[in-house]
């Protein structure tokens, strides 16, 4: 039998590696498997975690809903997978690969033992929209893309003349067979918790029609109008599969005024190109020497103490619901990377646990951008003023307003100013911020060596 590991594919249908196990004609023992790692330091408490725990109990309901069977466990991946090979008459491994330092690591050691277990593991990847190989050569270039916008022209060719099509096959085409004996694997890799006390995030198919029949023609004009809550909010489902890519991209297809939103999913692919072909893209904190940033207002930012409204309201929603407009994000990261000169790390792991929507590659992508750090991103000399970004895209300050309700009572003109004890000054903090971002770039560390990172 085939054994398939699902990860950042929450979903039961559009699955390239569930179209391959179809194809061979045998039955397959599905696992879910919930990595410690990736779970420390109570991580289940967090947004992200609780996001992604939420659609993993909906993955057990879809199973349970076709007749077909699924097991979570809950260990170390490779010590995992070693024994059910050594148990079960398991005759090929099947999974979606994925390229962060840890998770090459780990499906590293996972081949290792399927090897010296006989068992070939087949692995494809599922996530992105493009197949970058095959774009690369479409695009007869060695070197990989480093601009957005030439990326984006050759991206929107490419998927116009050989988008691969989401696939109608499902998990009820499949010969799922139960694990043997799941009492016992249960009690020697336990749940510390249970799925169903998280519930299920919101219909992921209903969110994205909503978008799409409701607020898609209004996009391009209302995107950064952040009060208004126009986006998609699928982030959520796409970062952990429980979307398909594909399906999103083709059902935007069939609406008018779809360019502005699609352009967005070139981004994403943009930020999972660079995983691929940026050898540094997981380790600038070791390419340049950031010893010349601080901490010392890192821990005010986090709680939305800085006394600058659109901050602090960012911040305050963000720990609440783990949710932050995208332009806020931006705003905040700036803020936090420039104007307080806080090294980029210590905002990248905050947002890790606290966003709901959190992926890796994507998270690290946007924080690379606004540090002036990585391919295309923001020049070091740009410093987005958070008052300027307040008045030009919330000039009623609606959303310091809902977030803030003790400054309510302000002005349209003054609820966008710094508050008495603001922690910095945003003229002489800009102009700090451009002088030591300039020594950095200009003193770029030859040493590339890699730090581990989910």
């Amino acid at each position: 039998m085939i054994l398939f590991i699902h990860r950042k594919d929450l979903r039961i249908d559009d699955l390239t590696a569930f179209d391959y196990i179809h194809s061979k004609n045998r039955p397959s023992l599905h696992i879910l498997i919930l990595d410690p790692f990736l779970l420390r330091d109570g991580r289940e408490r967090e947004h992200s975690g609780i996001n992604f725990l939420q659609h993993a109990s909906r993955l057990m309901r879809l199973y349970h809903e076709a007749g077909a069977y699924l097991t979570v466990l809950y260990g170390d991946p490779a010590v995992l997978i070693d024994q059910l090979l050594g148990e079960l008459p398991i005759e090929e491994i099947v999974l979606h690969g994925d390229v962060t330092p840890y998770a090459v690591v780990r499906d590293r050691k996972i081949k290792v033992s399927a090897s010296a277990h006989g068992v070939p593991v087949t692995t494809f990847i599922d996530h992105t929209l493009a197949d970058f190989t095959e774009l690369q050569r479409y695009a007869g270039r060695k070197e990989p893309y480093q601009v957005f916008t030439p990326f984006y022209k050759k991206w929107n060719s490419f998927l116009q003349h050989f988008h691969r099509p989401s696939s109608d096959r499902t998990l009820h085409d499949l010969q799922t067979t139960a694990l043997p004996d799941q009492a016992a694997w249960s009690g020697r890799f336990p749940l510390p918790f249970g799925l169903e006390a998280y519930g299920e995030p919101p219909d992921p198919a209903e969110a994205l029609s909503t978008f799409l029949e409701e607020s898609l023609g209004a996009y391009a004009a209302q995107r950064d109008r952040y009060a208004l809550e126009t986006t998609s909010g699928i982030s959520r489902h796409l970062n952990t599969g429980a979307l398909s890519v594909r399906r999103v991209y083709e059902a935007a297809l069939t609406f008018e005024r779809h360019e502005a939103w699609t352009r967005q999913l070139a981004w994403r692919d943009f930020y999972l190109y660079q995983a691929v072909y940026n050898p540094d893209f997981f380790f600038y904190e070791k390419k340049f020497d950031l010893s010349g940033l601080e901490d010392t207002l890192f821990e005010r930012w986090c709680r939305g103490e800085t006394g600058i409204p659109v901050i602090d309201a960012a911040m305050t929603e963000l720990n609440t619901t783990g949710q932050m407009p995208n332009r806020l994000r931006m705003v905040t990261a700036m803020f936090l990377t420039k104007n307080l000169r806080c090294s980029f790390t210590l905002g990248e792991k905050y947002f890790r646990r606290k966003l709901t929507d959190y992926d890796n590659v994507i998270n690290r992508g946007g924080w690379l951008w606004s540090s002036s750090l990585g391919f295309d991103a923001s020049p070091y000399f740009r410093v987005m003023n958070p008052v300027t970004q307040s008045v030009t895209h919330d000039p009623a300050g609606m959303y310091i307003r809902r977030w803030l309700p003790d400054l309510a009572g302000l002005t349209d003109k003054e609820i966008h100013l710094p508050q008495p004890g603001a922690i910095v000054d945003l003229r002489s903090s800009r102009a700090q911020a451009i002088d030591v971002y300039k020594r950095i770039l200009a003193e770029t560390k030859n040493n590339s060596s890699s730090i581990s990172q989910i």
